[in-house]
């Protein structure tokens, strides 16, 4: 391994352990710095952007990509208010989540600490950058970023302004933030599972699953936004129609903008509604035989659907349409082909509702709202790092509850166990409020 990329993992360690140990009021003080500092720096980065995007353009990547990788006046202003928001939030370290008396004189805790070092990789939007080392300041954990080569300029500015206030403020843990600027640092990183405590890949399943195959590091994997709208046969269709839209189109991009509309075959206006809008909202159509037959008497065009077509991640203004005869073909539909990210039932009947709840196995599971919700600012975390389609040991948009573990603190007076095995004590396990 290359022994300067080594060193750079024991740096961000060892600041690891003075970070967990701040205060609340020290991390919001340096969530402030920065936040300013970016202010005070947007000529320099808007000047590295705009270096990245026409490099970008002239490598001819994919319009949507392009609309990541721009950081304009209101991305600006979206991650420096989200940073004000995290200052204001709770401390998510040194909570207290139980207290017990294992005996008399014998006092246990559990309290909330960092996890430790994360090591993020994410795709091209240098907005992420400030969003995940915020959210790791804010939650005591040590980060090492690694962004998407085409916005290398842009990252870097934004890390040179993070880790200059980190210095000019006297923070305490000076070199909890690195960033990453090759793939072979990327290699290196995943070999440091003594020292990096979690990784966190941002991406395509196929990436995220070549991340896992590579690394004894544990991976909590941000993989492929597959999300549905399923239109049931009580959906009111100007819902229907408004919801479609918005989940498709609000910001077609996003991991949580719906892929394919799911409806009862007795939801015939509903059907016709919401494609009609899609469709005037400048959505192409891809329907299975059924859907595509109504959509053509009613005068709309529809492209032939594959069942590849299902599992597949648009990223554009492009929705799949299949039929359903029932709920729970709605149901197996989407727990076979979904990602599990977030997935909605339209419906005003709510015994389908609670059966949708039940049975869907995903991150995130609505009734009558758009999958676009499916956001850490959104649903009040301040950001998010991520948005875990796994189980263990966060779901869903990975806020900073997501980035905390816990450890268990033992407060005595010369206590044995030896007393306890041979009868001399009892064990009372009286748990404690507050």
């Amino acid at each position: 391994m290359n022994k300067e990329m080594r060193a750079l993992g024991e740096t961000v360690k060892q600041a690891s352990f003075r970070l967990a140990a701040t205060e609340n009021e020290e991390r919001n003080r340096l969530l402030l710095a920065i936040a300013d500092a970016l202010e005070a720096g947007k000529a320099e980065i808007f000047r590295a952007n705009g270096e990245d995007i026409r490099a970008a353009e002239a490598d001819g990547i994919a319009a949507q990509l392009i609309h990541r990788l721009k950081f304009d006046e209101k991305k600006l202003h979206d991650v420096t208010e989200g940073l004000r928001a995290l200052a204001q939030m709770e401390d998510p370290i040194h909570r207290v989540l139980c207290r017990r008396e294992l005996a008399e004189g014998l006092e246990m805790t559990q309290v909330s600490c960092p996890i430790g070092v994360i090591g993020v990789i994410f795709e091209s939007r240098p907005d992420a950058l400030v969003q995940i080392a915020g959210l790791c300041l804010k939650s005591g954990n040590a980060v090492l970023l690694k962004g998407g080569i085409e916005a290398l300029r842009t990252n870097s500015v934004l890390y040179e302004i993070i880790s200059g206030e980190t210095a000019r403020t006297g923070f305490p843990a000076e070199g909890w933030i690195a960033l990453l600027k090759s793939r072979e640092e990327v290699a290196e990183m995943l070999e440091m599972d003594d020292l990096i405590d979690l990784i966190i890949p941002r991406g395509s399943n196929a990436f995220v699953r070549y991340i896992m195959d590579h690394t004894r590091i544990p991976v909590l994997g941000h993989s492929s936004g597959i999300c549905h709208l399923y239109l049931d046969r009580s959906a009111d269709p100007a819902m229907a129609a408004r919801l479609a839209v918005d989940a498709k189109t609000q910001y077609p991009a996003a991991c949580n903008a719906a892929e394919t509309l799911l409806v009862h075959g007795e939801a015939e206006e509903a059907l016709l509604c919401a494609c009609r809008a899609l469709r005037e909202a400048g959505v192409r159509l891809k329907a299975d035989p059924a859907a595509r037959d109504r959509l053509m008497e009613a005068g709309m065009e529809a492209e032939p659907l594959s069942e590849a077509d299902y599992g597949t991640e648009y990223g554009d203004l492009v929705m799949n349409v299949h039929l359903v005869d029932s709920e729970d073909a709605a149901i197996e539909h989407i727990n076979r082909y979904g990602s599990h990210h977030t997935d909605c039932i339209v419906t005003e009947d709510r015994a389908a509702a609670a059966h949708f709840f039940a049975l869907v196995d995903s991150a995130g599971v609505y009734q009558n709202c758009s999958t676009r919700f499916a956001d850490g600012y959104r649903y009040g975390f301040g950001a998010e790092v991520g948005i875990s389609t796994g189980k263990i040991h966060a779901r869903g948009p990975m806020g900073l509850d997501g980035l905390c573990s816990y450890k268990y603190i033992l407060e005595g007076s010369g206590d044995c166990v030896a007393d306890f095995a041979g009868g001399r004590r009892q064990f009372t396990h009286i748990d404690r409020r507050g």
